[in-house]
């Protein structure tokens, strides 16, 4: 599998993705991982998606991100949530932010949740949002706060609450 060039990746059939094994997964190339087309990276094993590397998450597209089920975002080990670029989750779906488990909010460094938008903030669990590091919380724009829900508010940790700022509350 890594002997095959980006376009020959790139013109892999949805079935033939789907029959990659974890092993054939974990040995494409960065360059192969982002030749693959949305539809492509939908249809991968859920621990396919799981077993990918830091570097191959790094190469994969906004758009590819955002063609991630649900259930393979959920799938992502926190170290792989943290090692996507902003951009990549400022474009996660709204299901995709609900989808995240506690360990993989808790991943979120500073510079991702900034670049949330007010609807994704809006979108993380009541039980997650304990999990952002106070840092995070601090961090957060006057419209992010905003954009929290009663229950989020609700369920700060007291750490958190003392990060925020008088333009957060």
């Amino acid at each position: 599998v890594a002997a095959l060039t980006t376009a020959q990746t790139a013109a892999l059939t949805t079935a033939q993705v789907v029959a990659l094994t974890t092993a054939q997964v974990a040995a494409l190339k960065v360059t192969q991982i982002a030749a693959l087309t949305t539809t492509q990276v939908a249809a991968m094993e859920t621990a396919d998606v799981g077993a990918l590397t830091s570097a191959q998450l790094v190469a994969l597209t906004t758009a590819q991100v955002a063609a991630l089920t649900t259930a393979q975002v959920a799938a992502l080990k926190p170290t792989q949530i943290g090692a996507l670029e902003t951009a990549d989750v400022a474009a996660l779906t709204t299901a995709q932010v609900v989808a995240l488990t506690t360990a993989q909010v808790a991943a979120l460094t500073t510079a991702q949740v900034a670049a949330l938008t007010t609807t994704q903030v809006a979108a993380i669990e009541t039980a997650d949002i304990a999990a952002l590091p106070a840092t995070s919380i601090a961090a957060l724009t006057t419209a992010q706060a905003a954009a929290l829900t009663t229950a989020q508010v609700v369920a700060l940790t007291t750490a958190q609450v003392a990060a925020l700022k008088p333009a957060q509350v």
